[in-house]
């Protein structure tokens, strides 16, 4: 006798079948299907990139210390203890330290402003930002010899009032500023933009002020997107080139930066001296690298903390 349909056992519905998970190696399986190339495509892109690394990062380093040595560490040494090399380094130092802090201040302002509220003009303002990146630094280092030059728009009133700004320190310093104020400001916005305000607001609504909201919410949330902006702007400080060239008249032991120094040692044919000098910019693009990979690891280490917290239970 056939079992009435009610009585029978209830078929899987479609939406059954659906939620019903399959076998993880099997998913797993499927996804590497999906995204997994061929093995011979895989090592040729791997041997191309390996390559390119070598040839146009590696092999150059390389030279550039091989050089600096050719004649034995004393000999660049000596270079190194020149006193227009000591001028450069000063003077270097001298301009990071002025333009950094003054980019972190300008890159925090802009990034709040950017982030956190809406107001007319903020796409202009957004384009702003990233203009000395679209920008030749040459025509950079031209824009305030424009301005502040002998025949300038203001030059004649700093000449009457004895105020040098190109071919002197002050130039070197705006123009380093110009080229490197968009690294923290573009580090922290999109940073800013993914946290949204409901923190700051929450720290509003309990009695915080505008400080202490700055202070004790916002930039915990920020210090490591700040600190890796801070080291970029730092290394790009450090190493500009064409902006300052054009901006400080190339007066040996007083407007050269270490990059200008190494110029005029290698037009002068004392090539073991210049990379000597550039050895430094070397060692600090690796320092860079280094200090770079230990602030992302422990970004993302705090991350992955984060995210193994158990939820918060409602009181």
């Amino acid at each position: 006798m056939s079992t009435p349909l009610s009585q029978a056992a209830p078929a899987a519905s479609l939406h059954d079948v659906a939620a019903t998970p399959a076998p993880k190696p099997a998913r797993r399986a499927a996804r590497q299907a999906a995204i997994t190339e061929p093995a011979w495509v895989r090592w040729t892109l791997l041997g191309v990139a390996l390559a390119f690394i070598f040839l146009f990062l590696v092999l150059p380093l390389a030279a550039v210390f091989t050089e600096a040595l050719r004649k034995g560490a004393g000999a660049a040494l000596e270079a190194l203890q020149e006193p227009d090399a000591w001028s450069a380094i000063r003077l270097t130092l001298i301009t990071a330290a002025i333009a950094v802090p003054l980019n972190l201040v300008f890159g925090i302002a802009a990034a709040w402003a950017i982030a956190k509220y809406e107001f007319r003009g903020k796409a202009f303002l957004t384009t702003l930002v990233d203009l000395p990146f679209s920008v030749s630094p040459v025509v950079a280092g031209l824009i305030y010899v424009l301005m502040f030059g002998a025949q300038g728009w203001i030059g004649p009133w700093l000449q009457a009032h004895d105020i040098k700004i190109v071919f002197a320190i002050p130039g070197i310093v705006l123009a380093t500023i110009f080229v490197t104020f968009p690294f923290i400001a573009r580090e922290l916005i999109p940073l800013m933009q993914a946290q949204g305000t409901d923190e700051e607001q929450a720290a509003i609504v309990l009695g915080a002020s505008g400080w202490q909201t700055f202070w004790h919410v916002t930039l915990p949330n920020i210090k490591w997107g700040l600190v890796y902006g801070v080291i970029l702007c730092n290394a790009r400080a450090m190493g500009e080139f064409g902006a300052v060239s054009v901006v400080s008249g190339h007066i040996r032991g007083q407007t050269n930066t270490v990059p200008l120094h190494v110029e005029i040692l290698y037009n002068e044919y004392q090539s073991v001296a210049a990379f000597a000098v550039a050895s430094l910019l070397a060692l600090l693009a690796l320092v860079t690298l280094v200090i770079k990979q230990v602030v992302e690891w422990r970004f993302e280490r705090e991350q992955k903390a984060a995210a193994e917290l158990p939820p918060e239970r409602p009181v």
